[in-house]
C-alpha cells in the first residue's frame, strides 16, 4: 500500500518536498490544483535544480484522503487554499504546514482538527530564476516537526520519519515544535525583513552596525512577545537560530518578491508581530517601523506612486 502525499502550494518548499519525495518507493506524491493552474503545471511541469518534474495533479477532490498533506502556500493565499485542504484531506490525514508564520496552523484549524495537524517548520535556502527553483540539498537544514502536545504517542512522528527517510530531505524530530516554529519565526522577522528594507545581500548584516541594529532590536522585540505567550527558546533546535549558511550576496524571500514585483509574506511576519504586540501590549516600534515601511514599497512597485 503506497503512502499518498499531497501539495499545496508549490514554490520552494513545495519544490523540496517534490525533489525528495518522486523517487521514494511506495510513495505517491503529486500537486494539488485546480483550474488554470492544474492545466499550467500539466503543461510546464516544474523546474528543480534544473530538471522537468511532472508529478500527477489532482483536484482537491480527488486528493480527497490522501495520508499526508503539506501546506506551503503564500501566505496571503493560505485562506483562499482552505476549502482545498478541506476537500483533499480526511479525518485521517496528516496536514503538516510548511509556511512562516506562527498562525498558520490556527488558520488551518478552521476547516482541520487542530489534531490532525503537526507543526513543522523549514530550513532551506533558495532562490527563483524564471520558472525554475534552485536550491542547495546539502545546504539545508531541512523540516523539523513534532507534536504540539509533547504527552501525545510518538506515532504520528515516526510515521513522518519513514516518510522522509531514504530520501534526499533533511529532517529533525522536534523537541518542543511550538520553540522551534517561533524560533523560525523571530528568525525571519529579524533577518528576512530589514533586508528587504535596504536592499542588500545578507552580508550587510556582518559588515554593517546599522544593518546589525535593525536585525538585533527586530530580534529582541519578537523575543519580548513570545516570551508573553510563554513561549521557551531554551526549547527550540539550537540550529534553527543561526538558519542556513548563505553567501553574503544572498536574497531571501521578502526581498526577491520585491525585486520580483510581487507583494510580500510581511502581514505574515512583522504584520503578526505588531498584531500580537497590541493584543500583548507588547512594545515592537521597530516592527510597526519595517510593516510600513515594506508596505510602502510594495505600493510603490504597483506604481501608486507614479506621478509623473
Amino acid at each position: 500500500m503506497k503512502t499518498t502525499v499531497g501539495i499545496i502550494g508549490t514554490g520552494a518548499v513545495g519544490s523540496y518536498i517534490l525533489w525528495g519525495l518522486t523517487d521514494k518507493a511506495d510513495t505517491e506524491v503529486f500537486v494539488i490544483a485546480r483550474g488554470e493552474r492544474k492545466q499550467r503545471y500539466e503543461k510546464d511541469g516544474f523546474v528543480i535544480n534544473g530538471k522537468v518534474y511532472h508529478p500527477e495533479i489532482k483536484t482537491p477532490a480527488e486528493a480527497h484522503g490522501c495520508d499526508v498533506l503539506i501546506v506551503s502556500v503564500k501566505y496571503n493565499a493560505l485562506r483562499d487554499s482552505l476549502a482545498d485542504i478541506r476537500a483533499a484531506a480526511d479525518k485521517h490525514t496528516i496536514v503538516m504546514s510548511l509556511m512562516n508564520g506562527v498562525d498558520s496552523e490556527e488558520i488551518i484549524s478552521e476547516v482541520i482538527p487542530y489534531e490532525q495537524i503537526m507543526p513543522a517548520v523549514i530550513l532551506i535556502s533558495s532562490e527563483r530564476i524564471g520558472n525554475e527553483v534552485r536550491f542547495d540539498p546539502e545546504n539545508a537544514r531541512g523540516i523539523c516537526f513534532g507534536e504540539a502536545d509533547p504527552s501525545r504517542s510518538k506515532e504520528r512522528v515516526v510515521y513522518m520519519e519513514n516518510l522522509f527517510g531514504g530520501t534526499g530531505l533533511k529532517y529533525m524530530v522536534a523537541r518542543n515544535a511550538l520553540a522551534d516554529i517561533w524560533a523560525k519565526f523571530r528568525l525571519n522577522v529579524s533577518r528576512n525583513l530589514p533586508q528587504a528594507v535596504f536592499g542588500a545581500g545578507v552580508g550587510a548584516y556582518y559588515h554593517s552596525e546599522h544593518a546589525a541594529y535593525l536585525m538585533n532590536t527586530l530580534a529582541d522585540e519578537v523575543t519580548a512577545i513570545a516570551e508573553a505567550k510563554g513561549i521557551d527558546f531554551s526549547q527550540a533546535n539550537p540550529k534553527i537560530f543561526i538558519g542556513n549558511r548563505s553567501a553574503d550576496r544572498a536574497r531571501y524571500s521578502t526581498l526577491q518578491d520585491l525585486d520580483a514585483g510581487r507583494h510580500t509574506e510581511v502581514d505574515m511576519l512583522a504584520g503578526t508581530a505588531v498584531r500580537l504586540g497590541k493584543e500583548l501590549g507588547v512594545p515592537v516600534p521597530c516592527c510597526e517601523f519595517i510593516y510600513h515601511m515594506i508596505k510602502v514599497i510594495e505600493e510603490k512597485n504597483d506604481g501608486k506612486f507614479n506621478f509623473e
